[in-house]
């Protein structure tokens, strides 16, 4: 199995919250989907079904990285399971000066901790789910107006044994192009991983997370693909997030 966070994202590069907000990738963000796509080619990794986010971020990194091995048939799932955490009524703010408007404690607080949530939505805000279409056929209290990583994990879980699960009994390589905290919430399930592990975790961007599993869909081995300081590189530069710095991609 394959893990792949999409690329930096245009909110990403003007330092904006994004969660649930649809955006494209920037330039840079296109051409680190197009490097995953030729890493996992160079490995001889042949993905057989995608699992992505309704989020267009996650769509077009996998797109382009299916599109250099050549792999744009075959088949992908989507869900609104695998989308970004919410990140509620900061999403579209700037993150600089939210964290001079709330402090900085309090922004690292509301990002890296495992069961805060940030300040949520009023339900009659635009920028609520509710009022997107792609989720118009889910029933309203599973939407959410704000989410922490505990959330995140909570509603990643049941698509992982009713989605995921079946695929790896059925193909040899099933890619997961997502986001950085649904991510997240999946390697603590595979790995393990106790809550402030999970927190401290960096998943860097457009870098190919590849996981060996056993007969339970446990990992016996996992390993990133690509030039190790470049994969450095990207995980300081996810890191940086919680201080608001332009270098974040959530």
């Amino acid at each position: 199995m394959i893990l792949l966070r999409h690329g930096e994202s245009t909110w990403n590069l003007e330092n904006l919250f994004t969660g649930w907000h649809d955006v494209a990738l920037s330039e840079r963000g296109v051409k680190e989907a197009a490097e995953a796509g030729r890493l996992m080619q160079e490995a001889g990794l042949r993905p057989e079904v995608v699992h992505t986010s309704l989020l267009y971020r996650a769509i077009q990194t996998n797109e382009l990285a299916l599109g250099e091995m050549g792999l744009s048939w075959i088949p992908v799932k989507r869900s609104w399971r695998l989308n970004e955490r919410h990140y509620g009524a900061l999403q579209g703010l700037n993150k600089k000066q939210t964290a001079e408007q709330y402090g900085e404690d309090k922004v690292k607080l509301w990002r890296r901790s495992y069961d805060v949530r940030p300040p949520a939505l009023e339900p009659s805000d635009k920028r609520h789910p509710v009022f997107d279409p792609r989720y118009a056929a889910l029933p309203p209290e599973l939407l959410p107006s704000a989410e922490c990583l505990k959330d995140v994990v909570e509603r990643m879980l049941p698509y992982w044994y009713d989605a995921i699960v079946p695929d790896l009994l059925l193909y040899s390589c099933v890619l997961v192009s997502a986001h950085g905290n649904s991510l997240r919430a999946l390697v603590k399930h595979l790995d393990g991983l106790t809550e402030q592990q999970v927190v401290e975790l960096d998943i860097p961007t457009g870098v190919p997370r590849v996981y060996e599993l056993d007969g339970d869909f446990r990992p016996t081995s996992w390993r990133y693909l690509g030039d190790p300081a470049d994969i450095e590189r990207r995980a300081a530069a996810v890191k940086a997030q919680a201080s608001g710095s332009k270098s974040s991609t959530t």
